[in-house]
């Protein structure tokens, strides 16, 4: 069992910066895929960028490239979001998933952080 906790959500102005932690239990941490996924009301949930589970660079839905930077920190159990120029369009609940036998199949989640921003 993997637990995830999500937690940087807030209000934040149009062109405006959030980092978004989640901290996740369990010893096999660093063999897990990481991903983070977002949900505007109304809206199905999106992806929005994930690290496999052999590492490498994150990889990212199209709508965040070159704004949101994905990292993972094996030693606290830790992955985040850094996200830079904000838009009205990125707000949304924000959750993390955590994988372990598939890079797509995600098997646990957070109970996720909400980001708004404003214009």
């Amino acid at each position: 069992q993997v637990q995830l906790v999500e937690s940087g959500g807030g209000l934040v102005q149009t062109g405006g910066s959030l980092r978004l932690s989640c901290a996740a239990s369990g010893r096999t941490f660093s063999t897990y895929a990481m991903g983070w996924f977002r949900q505007a009301p109304g809206k199905e949930r999106q992806f929005v960028a994930a690290i496999r589970r052999s590492g490498g660079s994150p990889y990212y839905a199209d709508s965040v490239k070159g704004r949101f930077t994905m990292s993972k920190d094996n030693a606290k159990n830790t992955v985040y979001l850094q996200m830079n120029s904000l838009k009205p369009d990125d707000t949304a609940v924000y959750y993390c998933a955590a994988a372990h036998a598939s890079d797509y199949q995600y098997d646990y989640w957070g109970q996720g952080t909400q980001v708004t921003v404003s214009s």
